[in-house]
């Protein structure tokens, strides 16, 4: 078991290294390609281009784990097993906006 940990810690390592070496290369060929002809500033390194790439990370993407829908989707499916059958039709309908769910063939559409 434990084995079997290190080995899959392991694989997670070498991947994120990897991908921080191959984003850092994207990063620096990126904007050595278009800012400088663009706006004229300075090319950046490789090393540049890692930190430029951490500080977008920081400023705009955090470092959260993106697995909430699923908790989310199991939320939902709990408040629906919850409701009656006239809240659920009250739902569907407050969803549609108030639309039927399908256009009718003799209804022209716009």
């Amino acid at each position: 078991m434990g084995r079997h940990r290190l080995l899959k810690g392991i694989r997670i390592a070498l991947f994120v290294f990897v991908a921080a070496i191959a984003f850092g290369f994207i990063v620096k060929i990126l904007w050595n390609t278009l800012v400088p002809p663009i706006f004229g500033w300075h090319t950046i390194t490789f090393w540049q281009g890692i930190g430029l790439l951490l500080l977008s990370k920081i400023l705009f993407g955090g470092f959260h784990r993106h697995g909430g829908g699923s908790r989310w989707r199991q939320r939902m499916k709990d408040r629906w097993e919850q409701m009656t059958p006239e809240e659920r039709e009250k739902f569907r309908t407050g969803m549609r906006c108030g639309r039927a769910p399908f256009a009718s063939a003799a209804e022209p559409q716009r």
